[in-house]
């Protein structure tokens, strides 16, 4: 089959078209003909080799990190999925590769296709969706009349979450463009900052949670705008020793880990909020629960712009470096 691969880690240029054996699905593992692949800033950050340290992929891999498809073949003890069911899915981080024709996924990591969504509406979803979700429904636990911030909320993690807090009852803010303040209104943000002309942290108070996609300054400042008991979500800042446990990591790694977020933590502390960093983790259960919400109309994909698939390489500069929309990037095959 055609893959989009890196045979070492480094920039743009270490991506690029191979042709790699077909996967073979395991006992449990659903053989999913893809149909679209979505681009996330995960699949550079991967490509940079900036989580070789806890992340040791063997090289060469196949890149991509969400995708829709077609069930092709079915392991002999798959009981949840048939041949012919279309599917979506955020693979486990060990199992990683939608940026190919096919990919073998465990049937844990797969939830059925929402019916109203087109392929490339739906493989937008499963990354930056179970991202909202465990952030603001898992670790949050957000309740109706609480205040979140949402940092960019155009961005494909942004889009979702936005959508997912109004229909948890929260009152939403976020920063964005000004071009972009129209669709993040749109989307549930009862308060939208430019954050070309206006400092959130001098416009936002008393708010019971931040999600984080940004990092840099904005980590620090966000905490300003937490009463004290607040929560500080980042997918962008340092990571923490929670993370490292929950990898299994070894305790030297897991004390290097702990030093990085050392900095944001003892802030929080003295500010009396608290910090996580959250990495996303595939669940086709809550992927199941996103899955009802899109059928219910609560959420809609937002999608910037789709390539072919033979032009995956183009989608990653772009999405990269060239965008000037807003949602999702999307590879599409024949």
């Amino acid at each position: 089959m055609k893959a989009y691969l890196i045979e070492k880690y480094g920039d743009a240029s270490e991506v690029r078209a191979a042709e790699v054996p077909d996967p073979e699905p395991g006992a449990e593992e659903v053989l999913v003909r893809i149909h679209a692949a979505s681009v996330n800033p995960l699949d550079f950050r991967i490509r940079d080799g900036a989580f070789k340290a806890f992340l040791p992929y063997r090289l060469p891999l196949v890149l991509g990190n969400d995708l829709a498809g077609e069930v092709v073949r079915t392991g002999p003890a798959v009981t949840r999925f048939a041949v012919g069911d279309h599917v979506y899915a955020r693979p486990d981080k060990d199992r990683i590769g939608a940026f190919a024709e096919l990919i073998a996924v465990h049937q844990d990591d797969l939830a059925p296709k929402p019916a109203a969504l087109t392929m490339a509406e739906a493989a937008s979803l499963p990354l930056v969706g179970l991202t909202a979700w465990q952030a603001l429904v898992e670790k949050a636990q957000v309740r109706p009349g609480q205040k979140v911030l949402i940092h960019g909320g155009s961005g494909g993690v942004g889009t979702v979450a936005l959508q997912l807090a109004r229909h948890l009852g929260a009152h939403v803010a976020t920063t964005a463009s000004a071009a972009n303040v129209p669709l993040v209104k749109d989307l549930g943000a009862d308060v939208a900052i430019d954050y070309r002309t206006q400092d959130f942290g001098e416009v936002l108070h008393g708010y019971d949670l931040v999600l984080d996609t940004l990092g840099g300054e904005s980590l620090e400042k966000s905490m300003s705008v937490l009463e004290p008991g607040g929560k500080l979500i980042s997918i962008a800042g340092p990571p923490d020793a929670d993370f490292a446990r929950e990898l299994g990591l070894n305790p030297v790694l897991r004390q290097g880990m702990e030093a990085l977020s050392s900095g944001i933590r003892r802030h929080a502390e003295r500010r009396g909020v608290t910090y996580a960093f959250l990495f996303m983790k595939a669940d086709g259960a809550q992927l199941g629960e996103i899955t009802r919400l899109v059928d219910d109309g609560v959420i809609r994909p937002v999608v910037d712009r789709a390539f072919p698939f033979e032009r995956t390489r183009e989608a990653m500069e772009y999405a990269e470096h060239g965008r000037t929309g807003a949602g999702k990037v999307v590879v599409t095959m024949v």
